[in-house]
């Protein structure tokens, strides 16, 4: 009898890693921290070599030609987007966001933590034109990182505050799509905008047909891809359009092709794309960083959103919807739960990774050490932080009913 090639206990070990569910936030961060450890090492001139490959695909006379950092920024990530637009669909109707009594107070929450942090940065960059682009960075939320340092906390999580933090990030999420439709974009294609607009009649068509194979989808999503891409609006929200068309019931079969896909999306998304991105985006030579380097206006105004407007923003507004009687607070929660979630809510490290490579591409001016260092350190001092009040507030272990 054959001797299996990988021994049972790697292979038991790594079942059980990839089921936890901060099993992807700890990818993310392995991923990022390599990032580091080779932009400052003597591999760095093959990082920068590998990231800024040129990478061309060409069909007769349609030719996309970009380095593999776009690839992976415009590409890989309209999956990611994708993936968050059908995780919304399926929020709405049939999820946490289809009560709209349950929604009011990570909505308010939500709005806060985008607001102020956005607030904070403007303020801090005032009178600086280019540095001022980058004013949507700290308003955004890592939803992996952040559950991802909640599940540390095991079962002294109740799902009340689990749910609450994802509510939030949603929210967070459809914000983020918004900002990039109508602020992060270039010269516009007129030609471009209209066949991706031809695309929409289509993929309605077909769901109205009640057509639950994904092949047809798939196709039309991939030639409105394209044509937003040479559009000037980012690529990524062809993802987020594609997903509201995905048939949430199949009229023939007691099946759901919204929650195969996004189960057969996840494992790919949480575990191969989203730690590519981190490794491609994170990577930050630190030879020469000093204190100034941090209260750069760039560095210091995206570390003081993320860490102080974030959970300021939410605390608050979340305090003021349940005082005028608008929102309600769990019954298990008190404030202090609230205000540590709030606090992880400053991790912004993917989404604001992602928006910073947007905010800055267009202005001529290399802005990229000075955001990345202040998303990582806003990002850490926000899990931090968040992760230790946690752990002092909730009980140590919860009853059987929560």
């Amino acid at each position: 009898m054959l001797k299996p090639l990988v021994p049972k206990v790697i292979v038991d070990s790594l079942t059980d890693f990839l089921d936890l569910e901060s099993s992807s936030g700890i990818l993310l961060v392995i991923a990022a921290v390599l990032a580091m450890v080779v932009a400052n090492s003597p591999l760095a001139p093959i990082y920068d070599s590998l990231i800024d490959l040129p990478v061309g695909l060409r069909v007769g006379a349609l030719e996309i030609e970009k380095p593999l950092l776009l690839w992976i920024n415009d590409g890989l990530m309209a999956i990611f987007f994708f993936l968050v637009g059908l995780e919304l669909k399926r929020e709405v109707l049939e999820g946490q966001l289809s009560d709209a009594r349950e929604i009011v107070l990570p909505a308010l929450g939500a709005f806060g933590g985008m607001a102020l942090p956005a607030a904070i940065y403007v303020w801090v960059n005032q009178g600086n034109d280019i540095a001022l682009q980058g004013w949507a960075i700290p308003a955004a939320t890592d939803i992996a990182f952040a559950l991802a340092i909640l599940a540390l906390l095991g079962s002294r999580v109740p799902l009340s505050l689990k749910i609450f933090l994802v509510s939030v990030a949603i929210f967070d999420d459809v914000g983020a799509i918004v900002i990039i439709a109508l602020f992060y974009t270039s010269d516009l294609s007129v030609a471009a905008l209209v066949t991706a607009a031809c695309c929409l009649p289509v993929l309605y068509a077909l769901n109205r047909r009640g057509v639950s194979e994904i092949t047809p989808y798939f196709f039309v999503g991939l030639i409105m891809w394209v044509a937003v891409l040479k559009s000037g609006v980012h690529a990524t929200l062809a993802g987020v359009v594609l997903a509201v068309f995905i048939p949430l019931r199949d009229p023939d079969k007691e099946s759901s092709p919204l929650h195969e896909i996004e189960h057969d999306l996840h494992t790919a998304v949480a575990f191969g794309i989203l730690p590519v991105f981190a490794f491609a985006n994170a990577g930050i030579s630190l030879s020469g960083v000093s204190f100034e380097s941090f209260i750069h206006p760039v560095p210091l105004g995206i570390i003081a959103g993320l860490f102080v407007g974030k959970q300021v923003g939410v605390f608050a507004f979340c305090a003021l919807g349940v005082v005028l009687g608008i929102a309600r607070l769990p019954d298990d929660l008190r404030w202090t739960h609230i205000y540590g979630t709030a606090l992880l809510c400053g991790v912004g490290f993917t989404m604001s990774l992602f928006i910073g490579s947007l905010a800055f591409e267009g202005t001529g001016v290399n802005l990229l050490f000075d955001e990345r260092l202040g998303i990582i350190t806003g990002s850490l001092l926000s899990g931090i932080g968040g992760y230790l009040v946690l752990r002092m507030t909730l009980p140590e272990k919860l009853g059987s009913e929560s």
